[in-house]
């Protein structure tokens, strides 16, 4: 495939995209607010701003925040927009930086549509986190001289080999990044292997081992700790998918049979889930407590529904033991670190590719373990919520591990502010 097929597709099934995204906003009214941002025909437009991030959901705007702080406050500062794909992303955007920078949603992959943001924007510099690889928008930043950065870059086997269907278009865009920062050897192999200049790709680490809990995160896991009931046993499922839910309840129902005490507190990745979720849960026969209504749990309380935004770092702070999902159904697994950062012990299942190098080094460091089910989980947590000795000594492991992987933070800096050197210099 080539460049002109891609969009001749992409045009052709812009009209089921649309949809889709009306679709989805039944059950989440945000995805219908804004659209004619992503066709970049928004009033008033997005001013100029020399450095244009880009962060597809929740995950990638964490991992970005460190960056995003970094141009903001540098000598001089920089005006940064930032784009994401979801409404909980443009959520966590405005939580973290308000109206320090400018926010809007992804453009769709069209020349016209991207080249109209460019025109607009008129940036210096687009950072792409993580896995976002857009042709058309490489194309349009190509035929302006705007230097494009693949910033903590992964790519799983299986996104590879997807890839990799398409080679000669992927070869073609992949060249057009002029730096893709890659967050282990084995990522940076597999870009290359794609395609990409060699000499464009540098090995910097995860910029997720420099994220740094806030002072703050202590007094807020405090507080939590109150609300759901002082010395009980917590675990915390976080970022589970559609089909996973179930699995935790199952999980929670073999656990309570030994510790009946336990809490869980279970957190769903969408939002647009949270009260099929909580149908789940009074289904189950569990007594239910949503963190949006603001009241305590009593000793009664089975599950604590974690359906507010921006909070799931302070229930990880607060909890025991924690639980990373995505990973017991086939979605790929969520970030870890977050749990690990602050000496929580974390268990994942099989389905990890997302996350894969960070996850192999946790249970090769002995600082997570890999279940495979539901009755496997429940007796992990049974051994992690009736041995402190022993929850203690896998979460502080994974505290090290993250401690020791720190830096990569300061090598993507370094050489973003390479290509922002050459950029003025054009």
């Amino acid at each position: 495939m080539n460049l002109t097929l891609y969009t001749l597709l992409l045009r052709l099934v812009l009209p089921l995209v649309v949809l889709r995204l009306l679709w989805r906003s039944l059950k989440a009214p945000a995805y219908r607010r804004r659209i004619a941002e992503r066709l970049v025909r928004d009033t008033p437009p997005a001013a100029p701003a020399p450095v244009w991030v880009h962060a597809v959901s929740v995950g990638e705007v964490q991992a970005a925040q460190p960056l995003i702080k970094h141009l903001l406050t540098r000598d001089p500062p920089l005006k940064v927009l930032v784009t994401t794909t979801t409404p909980t992303g443009a959520a966590r955007v405005q939580e973290l930086f308000g109206d320090r920078v400018t926010h809007r949603y992804t453009p769709y992959d069209l020349p016209e549509v991207v080249g109209r943001l460019l025109d607009r924007v008129r940036p210096r510099l687009l950072i792409v986190m993580e896995t976002e690889i857009w042709p058309n928008t490489l194309a349009q930043c190509a035929a302006r001289g705007i230097a494009v950065v693949l910033a903590n870059a992964r790519l799983s086997a299986r996104s590879a080999k997807g890839y990799a269907r398409l080679a000669g278009l992927t070869r073609v865009t992949l060249r057009r990044f002029d730096l893709i920062a890659a967050q282990g050897e084995a990522d940076a192999r597999r870009f290359q292997d794609l395609g990409a200049d060699p000499q464009r790709v540098r090995v910097t680490g995860s910029i997720k081992f420099d994220l740094r809990p806030p002072a703050s995160l202590q007094d807020q896991s405090e507080v939590m700790r109150r609300i759901w009931g002082g010395d009980r046993p917590v675990w915390v499922a976080a970022s589970t998918h559609e089909g996973e839910d179930e699995l935790m309840l199952t999980a929670h129902r073999r656990l309570c049979s030994r510790v009946p005490t336990a809490l869980l507190v279970l957190v769903p990745r969408h939002p647009e889930r949270f009260d099929r979720v909580a149908g789940l849960v009074t289904r189950a026969g569990f007594q239910l407590v949503r963190r949006s209504t603001r009241a305590p749990c009593t000793p009664q309380t089975g599950v604590f529904l974690g359906d507010s935004m921006g909070e799931l770092p302070v229930f990880l702070a607060a909890a025991d033991a924690a639980f990373i999902g995505g990973s017991l159904v086939r979605t790929g697994g969520h970030n870890p670190l977050e749990a690990a950062a602050v000496g929580v012990p974390v268990a994942t299942g099989p389905y990890v590719f997302n996350f894969a190098a960070i996850t192999e080094l946790l249970v090769a460091e002995n600082a997570a373990v890999q279940v495979a089910s539901a009755e496997a989980l429940a007796d992990l947590m049974t051994q992690w919520l009736t041995n402190a000795a022993l929850r203690t000594r896998v979460g502080e492991r994974g505290r090290l591990v993250v401690e020791r992987n720190r830096g990569a933070l300061g090598r993507l800096i370094e050489l973003i502010e390479e290509q922002l050197t050459s950029a003025n210099g054009q």
